[in-house]
């Protein structure tokens, strides 16, 4: 048998050249093992469940619980009841987040800038949009497994 494409084979690869560099470069900011994309979410959606965080993110519950104590503990993230259900719980970031988030953004436009250096704009829109149908097009299969 052989394999049809390499085309997930590098996106994985890609995915975890970044997520490496990203984790040594936040390790001196207390954030390990990439926290950083929790820590992102969070910010750019205050107050969200934990539940909407792990499929935002594509983890599994106890990822996002591990990840999310963690990050409770470092003094990133803050949790309050929801007052319109009384058994979830509501993320949101701390200032020490908010002030890290920025450094976060910025360090991902960089690595972007790199992915893309040598990249037209026409081709850096048609590789985005490529990306993006691919994602839609395993979404339901992921939904699936996951017992949506």
């Amino acid at each position: 048998m052989v394999l049809d494409d390499e085309i997930l084979r590098q996106i994985g690869a890609l995915s975890r050249s970044i997520h490496s560099i990203n984790d040594i470069y936040f390790k001196p900011f207390d954030l390990q093992r990439s926290q950083f994309i929790f820590v992102t979410r969070i910010c750019e959606n205050p107050g969200l469940h934990l539940i909407d965080l792990t499929n935002m993110l594509k983890v599994d519950k106890a990822t996002t619980t591990k990840a999310v104590q963690k990050l409770i503990a470092s003094g990133f993230i803050e949790r309050q009841r929801d007052e319109g259900d009384k058994r979830a719980w509501q993320l949101f970031p701390t200032a020490k987040a908010a002030q890290l988030y920025e450094k976060i953004i910025a360090e991902e436009n960089r690595n972007i800038a790199i992915c893309f250096s040598d990249f037209t704009a026409k081709e850096r829109t048609e590789a985005c949009r490529l990306v993006g149908k691919m994602s839609a097009n395993i979404l339901a299969e992921w939904k699936k497994y996951k017992n949506y």
